[in-house]
């Protein structure tokens, strides 16, 4: 297997055609094909999204990587997945498919959290729906292969990286299996994808053939059972992390009774005291020839116990410093095979990212969309990415368990470079650039003081349930870039879009002043997520106290800036362990500080998230499971669902009717009435519209509250929003 310490650098690969030259844009026709004299594509990416050549797209990041590489990319972009016909558009690619679903998991993308068809899809030209199948990455791969029966198939993407095993699918409300199996692919590569496709191109381009490509780091296959790379052993999950009353495990490293007093035994050697450094490599010398065997997809479709702790091991091999491969069967009889998972990919060194975001992107659609409107690029065409990964572990977030929570940062250079690209190259630019962020936007470059201990760390999150005391969080290097970004000419504003990880911004109050004073453009979206301890702690999520002391210092230094500036708050709706009277007090608090949310963001079980976990099991996963652990009330029926979602906006009328009776049926009935300490009125109040001729009609709707405060424009402002990036 792979050396899980000593990748092969990205920039350190021979160009497989030296003399391959950057296309304008990756073809996605013949016609473009013959101009830059190809007569085959190399690689070929299926994409669920419209072709932006832009860094934020996964087909453009990925294309153009493989490109420097020396290898002709070409895309097809949301083919007609009705018939094989679109997959040969390009002709058969002489290594592989590498098919995507897009920037979102296809369900996500086309439907709501209360499973209804979304009217839209920002990833498409015009907004217009039904562009992409549901489970595109199966239906992309299935069609693919119907194309070219002998060609390789590889799948990536968010959407196969949060389905690499057995998953518990909201829109089917059951446990479905690895999308390897279903997708009849022959790799998938999960995680930021970059050296795994990197290196499978030039092995395939040596000959190699893909069945044989077992030890990428980041990749998943099928194998037969009993299938063992030489050196390796099978440790069983449950052996590892039983879920039920157990002894506790006997430390390897531990003094034995006996042995405690052996320096007083004639000839016994006395008890040497093992360094950390020693016990460290020890362990990892082990590990790294181990493959843990999870609970088989037929034991956790119906087992919610075994869900939970197949959930909970997964998520604790996470770290590429010591995670170890993982294999869980799928099928029973003959038919059965394994799903292999080799541990997570290497982070990328500032050098190969800023060698990644570096290339030459046109940084714009493809011109065979002509004019038409494409709303993600429209939100992100003077956006730069500044880092990756996430170190929160947010149970509701995907970030973590696609990029890692490792940071990858890009140099101060690069990123400044980028700017004047965008200045020089990008239409409509007029002096502002929207973003400089990522999945976090002040992460940048913040790391583990010790890397001996963060390859050895097994914490899910480094900032809960507080900021671990080996993280470094300095905001200098944010700062000085911020400063300089400011300053290069013809850039007028900087200002910025990612959500602001606020536990972190209060340890640096010239971080929060140098942010509020130059880089908020009258609004800063923040996400508090809930006030009540109860959801916090399963989101793993800080106290609202803390957010009430980035607050305080936000208002404090936009007034001594002059300005007059809002925070958006984000919540969540029916969260797994939110109870009715959680929600309650959280609007309560809204109300008392005049918050009024215009939309909100009911939770959405999202694949393989630990919070998704939660709803589907019962189950805390961030505790040791067994059928007598702690039991996590989750709220499901649509009528609770809708209740969460209108205390959210006890403002509005029509929310009204719902949250009297749950008030009433909760003995809360002195919050119903006219005064400010009452959370809705008694009265359901109508409008009556005048009918042309002077007459007047009953609508359905509801009028707002007499005397009802309205709220700063910024504080109106939505909460829904994507979690987790492709």
């Amino acid at each position: 297997m792979e050396n899980p310490g000593i990748p092969l650098s990205l920039l350190a690969y021979p160009r497989y055609r030296p003399a391959l030259k950057p296309a304008p844009f990756l073809p996605m026709s013949r016609a473009e094909m013959e101009a830059l004299g190809w007569d085959a594509c190399d690689i070929i990416i299926v994409t669920g999204d419209a072709y932006i050549d832009h860094p934020s797209f996964g087909m453009a990041l990925i294309g153009r990587a493989l490109e420097a590489q020396g290898f002709r990319v070409g895309i097809i972009s949301q083919p007609d997945w009705h018939s094989a016909d679109a997959f040969r558009a390009l002709g058969r690619p002489r290594l592989f498919y590498g098919i995507t679903a897009g920037n979102m998991d296809s369900m996500i993308n086309r439907y709501t959290a209360d499973r209804k068809p979304r009217s839209d899809d920002a990833y498409t030209p015009g907004a217009l729906p039904d562009r992409r199948p549901d489970r595109a990455v199966v239906v992309y791969a299935q069609r693919a292969r119907e194309a070219y029966p002998d060609a390789n198939i590889v799948i990536g993407s968010i959407e196969a990286s949060l389905r690499r095993i057995a998953h518990y699918d909201h829109w089917s409300e059951k446990v479905r299996r690895s999308v390897l199996p279903d997708a009849k692919a022959d790799l998938l590569v999960f995680g930021s994808g970059e050296r795994a496709v990197i290196a499978l191109a030039h092995r395939l381009a040596a000959g190699e053939p893909i069945e044989s490509i077992r030890d990428l780091r980041g990749t998943a296959f099928m194998v037969k059972p009993g299938w063992l790379p030489e050196g390796f052993v099978e440790v069983d999950s449950i052996a590892i992390d039983r879920p039920g009353p157990v002894e506790p495990h006997p430390d390897p490293y531990a003094m034995e009774p006996a042995a405690a007093n052996s320096s007083a035994q004639p000839g016994i050697q006395p008890v040497r005291i093992v360094p950390a450094a020693e016990r460290v490599a020890a362990r990892k010398a082990a590990r790294s020839h181990q493959v843990i065997r999870l609970p088989a997809y037929e034991v956790v479709k119906d087992d919610k116990v075994m869900y939970a702790h197949a959930s909970r091991t997964f998520h604790l091999e996470s770290n590429p410093g010591n995670a170890r491969a993982m294999v869980q069967a799928h099928g029973v009889g003959p038919g059965c095979r394994d799903v292999w998972l080799n541990p997570p990919p290497v982070p990328l060194s500032t050098g190969e990212m800023d060698w990644v975001f570096g290339q030459p992107y046109a940084r714009r659609p493809h011109p065979a969309y002509g004019e038409a409107r494409i709303p993600a690029w429209d939100m992100i065409r003077f956006s730069i990415n500044i880092m990756r990964g996430c170190f929160g572990g947010c149970t509701f977030c995907s970030i973590t368990e696609h990029e890692g929570r490792i940071i990858q940062s890009r140099s101060e250079a690069s990123i400044l470079k980028e700017i004047e690209e965008i200045r020089d190259k990008t239409p409509g630019f007029t002096g502002t650039i929207s973003d400089l962020g990522g999945p976090t936007a002040n992460m940048y470059r913040m790391a583990c003081k010790d890397p001996q201990i963060e390859s050895s760390c097994r914490r899910l999150s480094c900032v809960f349930p507080g900021i671990c005391e080996n993280l470094g969080t300095d905001h200098g290097p944010l700062i000085q870039l911020y400063r300089k970004a400011r300053a290069i000419p013809g850039v007028k504003k900087v200002l910025i879009g990612s959500g602001l990880r606020y536990d972190l911004a209060v340890r640096s109050p010239e971080y929060v002043k140098e942010l509020v004073t130059h880089h908020v453009g009258g609004l800063l979206k923040i996400a508090p997520e809930h006030t009540e301890d109860g959801p916090l702690d399963k989101m793993m999520k800080p106290g609202i106290g803390t957010y009430e002391r980035f607050r305080e210092m936000f208002e404090r230094f936009s007034k001594e800036a002059g300005k007059k500036q809002h925070l958006i708050p984000y919540f969540i709706a029916a969260h797994p362990g939110t109870t009715d009277e959680d929600m309650v007090n959280l609007a309560l608090w809204l109300k008392a500080n005049n918050f009024r949310l215009d939309q909100v963001q009911t939770f959405m079980p999202t694949p393989m998230a630990m919070a998704t976990t939660m709803y589907h099991s019962g189950k805390n996963p961030l505790r040791k499971v067994s059928a007598t652990s702690e039991t996590v009330d989750t709220p499901k029926s649509g009528r609770q669902r809708r209740l969460h979602k209108a205390l959210l906006r006890y403002h509005d009328p029509e929310g009204w009717p719902l949250i009297r009776e749950a008030l009433r049926a909760m003995g809360r009935g002195d919050l119903i009435g006219a005064s400010p300490r009452h959370l809705v009125p008694r009265d359901q109040p109508v409008i009556l519209n005048r009918e042309p001729g002077g007459g007047a009609r009953q609508t359905g709707k509801a009028a707002s509250p007499v005397g009802a405060r309205r709220a700063p424009p910024a504080v109106r402002g939505g909460t829904s929003r994507p979690r987790g990036r492709g």
